[in-house]
């Protein structure tokens, strides 16, 4: 069998919008300015860019014989894969149906989504880039809905100390910082705009504007922390809950940022194909009884329906 790779595929991996390094999307700083260079993650990218690519590949080269029933594809933010893995898990288990799962930054997806990537739903980290999809006619009419909720953490290394940290004070932030950096998901990542949205409403912001160490997703500010490359860092809830080499310093106050929610949708495939009853029985299933069940286990926040 001849495997045709599809040449979109092949050139969204060297597209730098796909790396993260190009804006134009709801992440832009609001003064305008383009964002700062980033310091940390961009192997994490060149990783999760192959990963995309590979999803496009496998899609285009699945049989379509008798008898072969296609993936449902997934593409979500990062912050959701070990809760969605189990999902999937239990889909496939209850019903025979394969949930193929793609994870990056909810950036990354969207522009991946909107320059054709082969997609069935899609889960953000934020309404924003759900929204900037939705503008371009790319979401199943009356499909969309919130799936999950979140909170917003300090974190260090695990066994750093066994006190909490003042939020209010600048210098208990200096002091934990030392000569380090804050790991924190870039500008462009949902995370990341949480993150500056809680460090200017609580006033450290000026403290760490040029002392931060940004990743390409919030799974890579949690990553450097993790290995001990950083003293702190802000990730949610859920990432803290899941990586046992870091600890919980303090959590940020839900008022000092906007809502953090996950709103997913079905999609318009711009290439047709896919399995649209199939694709809406998962996404009914993360938003049943029993799907948010398994949220609320991963330590997500259920949402008010």
């Amino acid at each position: 069998m001849k495997i045709k790779i599809d040449p979109m595929a092949v050139a969204l991996i060297d597209d730098p919008i796909m790396l993260g390094i190009k804006d134009g999307g709801p992440g832009r700083l609001a003064n305008g300015e383009p964002r700062p260079m980033r310091q940390a993650g961009t192997g994490l990218a060149r990783r999760e860019g192959l990963m995309l690519l590979a999803a496009s590949v496998l899609t285009a080269c699945a049989p379509k014989g008798a008898g072969k029933t296609p993936p449902i594809d997934l593409f979500a933010a990062a912050s959701l894969r070990e809760v969605l893995d189990a999902l999937a898990a239990d889909h496939l288990q209850q019903t025979g149906r394969t949930v193929r799962t793609t994870y990056a930054g909810s950036a990354q997806l969207a522009r991946q989504i909107e320059q054709g990537a082969p997609a069935d739903l899609f889960i953000s980290a934020d309404e924003a880039w759900m929204d900037w999809l939705q503008t371009r006619g790319l979401l199943e009419t009356g499909t969309r809905r919130r799936v999950a909720g979140n909170a917003l953490v300090l974190i260090a290394p695990i066994g750093t100390s066994d006190e909490s940290m003042d939020l209010t004070s600048t210098s208990a932030l200096e002091r934990r910082l030392g000569d380090g950096r804050l790991a924190v998901a870039d500008a462009g990542v949902p995370a990341g705009r949480y993150g500056r949205q809680a460090l200017t409403h609580l006033g450290l912001w000026p403290t760490v504007e040029s002392r931060l160490a940004p990743g390409d997703s919030v799974r890579a500010a949690l990553a450097l922390v993790a290995r001990g490359e950083a003293p702190l860092g802000i990730v949610y809830a859920t990432d803290a809950r899941a990586e046992p080499r870091v600890q919980v310093m303090a959590t940020f106050p839900a008022t000092s940022h906007v809502p953090i929610v996950y709103p997913a949708a079905r999609l318009r495939r711009a290439r047709g194909g896919g399995d649209a009853r199939a694709a809406q029985a998962f996404l009914d299933r993360m938003s049943s009884a029993q799907g948010q069940a398994v949220f609320q286990r991963f330590g997500f926040i259920r949402l008010p329906s």
